[in-house]
């Protein structure tokens, strides 16, 4: 590889959600002879309230080269901005002293949204992941299409996407679809059988199991915490069920979900939360439910590949593409409760069998690693809008 080429790539991860869709791409990056891997955390990786997942990050045997604390303890939404602005002033510095030939950033967050501004400022490529998608009820919406204006390679997950993305006037000859991520580490791990990963978890699983993960809908927050209420409601007589929750994101509302949680499973003992399980266990225990229920894109992402159903509640993914294993409900008890009864049916059961993940069936990391390597760092600054005929 000549000098202008692309070689220190930096990947940026703030949260848990997208270490676990990065992390096989990151190990191919290491192992690569070609590549040198930067790694930087921020976000909830580095907060005690979501369980400083950083850990998770070098148990993997990452070596991680920047840690850039920036969110405020307050998630209102003054709290966001000023985690927001906390980045845009730790990441000039960073990017500074790690001087990175391509920048790697994936999905739709508040705080990847901050670093890839900082990122296009400073004059840095961008690589973007899982663009195009859309989840009309969070303000993701509009940080992903944000942060695809100001990328300049585009990995998507899907047809669909790519061309949304070109629909947004990105040159088609950077936008390529490798299929999700998210497909590629179920692949490659190896799953944690039903008898230990009860044992790891403390956890004794019943006959019947859900795993239950609930984000604020930013653009309603106000309602967060009805929407919640409401799922409880549904949850509270399932006493023979076992009931595994996972923490939010770092959003307006998500503190209001976490004390409604724990007390919720203070008084429940078929009930269990974690801040964070790491993706392996996550995963596993996924692949030993009888349904993923809640708000979570890995309902959508993830569960299809394990023919495991989903009860999408609400309009935080709406618009995201769907396998025919999603169960889509208003987030009001009757409505939940109906899901819940579908799910049990033997006709829908029955038809799990037939589910095909439409975000592929792996092998996005390989590919987006080949494309990188084939990409010229000469002009890419420079864009030209793509103007549909």
């Amino acid at each position: 590889m000549n000098k202008q080429d692309f070689r220190r790539i930096c990947v940026v991860t703030s949260s848990r959600a997208d270490y676990g869709l990065l992390k096989k791409l990151m190990k191919n990056i290491k192992t690569d002879k070609e590549l040198i891997l930067q790694t930087v955390v921020t976000g909830t990786h580095l907060s005690f309230e979501y369980g400083m997942t950083y850990r998770e990050i070098e148990n993997d045997g990452f070596k991680i080269d920047r840690k850039v604390k920036i969110l405020s303890r307050d998630n209102s939404s003054r709290g966001l901005l000023k985690s927001m602005a906390n980045c845009q002033l730790k990441f000039p510095s960073i990017f500074s002293e790690l001087k990175p030939d391509l920048i790697i950033v994936l999905g739709d967050r508040f705080e990847i949204f901050a670093v890839t501004s900082v990122a296009l400022i400073e004059c840095l490529p961008i690589a973007h992941l899982h663009g195009g998608e859309l989840t009309e009820g969070a303000i993701d919406e509009a940080f992903r299409h944000s942060i695809t204006k100001m990328s300049h390679i585009h990995f998507v997950a899907n047809d669909i996407y790519k061309k949304r993305v070109i629909q947004l006037g990105e040159q088609p000859s950077k936008v390529f679809n490798v299929g999700g991520l998210g497909v590629d580490s179920i692949n490659s791990l190896m799953l944690i059988k039903r008898d230990q990963l009860e044992n790891d978890l403390g956890f004794e699983f019943k006959n019947k199991n859900y795993l239950i993960t609930f984000h604020s809908e930013t653009l309603e927050s106000d309602s967060t915490e009805k929407q919640f209420l409401e799922l409880l409601k549904v949850l509270r007589p399932l006493k023979e069920t076992g009931l595994i929750f996972t923490l939010p994101n770092s959003d307006t509302g998500s503190l209001i979900i976490i004390k409604l949680i724990n007390k919720f499973v203070s008084n429940n003992l078929n009930a269990i939360v974690f801040k964070s399980l790491g993706q392996l266990h996550y995963l596993s225990c996924m692949s030993h439910m009888d349904g993923v229920i809640g708000n979570s894109s890995s309902g959508l992402l993830e569960a299809p590949s394990f023919k495991i159903p989903t009860i999408n509640i609400g309009d935080r993914q709406k618009g995201r593409l769907q396998a025919s294993s999603v169960i889509n409900c208003r987030p009001e008890r009757s409505c939940i409760e109906k899901a819940i009864k579908k799910l049990d049916s033997k006709r829908f059961l029955a038809s799990l069998k037939k589910t095909v993940n439409p975000y592929g069936k792996g092998g996005a990391s390989k590919k987006i690693i080949s494309i990188i390597k084939n990409q010229k760092s000469n002009g890419i600054l420079k864009k030209q809008f793509f103007d549909l005929n």
